[in-house]
């Protein structure tokens, strides 16, 4: 192995450690109040690499943002052709995760309108809306009802669960909450994805 590809591995490395020292952090603490010295203690490295590797912190919630959006679209990617129930279990499973905690944080940073994270929200709200309508558009779909608005409903529903979820866990019950939504989806004859 060379001095170059050695060192390639360790800035993926570092890379990849703030990352999830950041997104364990915003999602704690929220991103305000996380500081660069926070993420490096949890994540090991040093403080200076993370305007190196990023630029800023919003540069490295950019990034966060983005690593969510893999892994969503990868388990989006695993469901094909996934039927509502088998979505269902993974919604269940996703907002489960620590990690998503990241989302409701967010949003409520978000929701200012001079915030810096109003526009990677809003871009992660955009990546989540076309995830969701790929996966509704195979869907066969009541007469009148568009993909892109399904989807959108769909996502609001999900985003709402988790935050009433993050919120007050004792008085959301998930497992019930997604059979309903499973069970009105099934009601209206969506089942699962065909060909088109």
């Amino acid at each position: 192995m060379t001095r170059a590809t050695r060192r390639a591995e360790m800035t993926q490395e570092s890379r990849r450690l703030l990352v999830e020292a950041a997104t364990a952090l915003f999602a704690e603490r929220g991103y305000r109040r996380t500081t660069f010295e926070d993420i490096a203690t949890r994540s090991g490295v040093s403080r200076g690499s993370i305007p190196w590797h990023f630029g800023s912190k919003e540069g490295l919630l950019a990034a966060v943002v983005d690593d969510l959006v893999v892994r969503l679209t990868a388990a989006a990617g695993a469901l094909d052709p996934g039927t509502v129930d088998q979505v269902l279990d993974t919604l269940i499973a996703f907002t489960r995760a620590p990690s998503t905690g990241l989302f409701a944080k967010l949003m409520v940073e978000a929701d200012d309108p001079g915030s810096a994270l109003r526009e990677v929200y809003a871009s992660l709200h955009d990546a989540l809306r076309a995830q969701t309508r790929a996966w509704v558009a195979r869907l066969p779909l009541p007469d009148g009802v568009s993909a892109e608005e399904l989807g959108t409903v769909l996502l609001g529903t999900v985003i709402g669960i988790h935050q009433q979820w993050r919120v007050a866990p004792g008085a959301v019950d998930l497992d019930r909450t997604y059979s309903t939504l499973a069970a009105l989806l099934r009601s209206a004859g969506i089942t699962a994805p065909v060909d088109r």
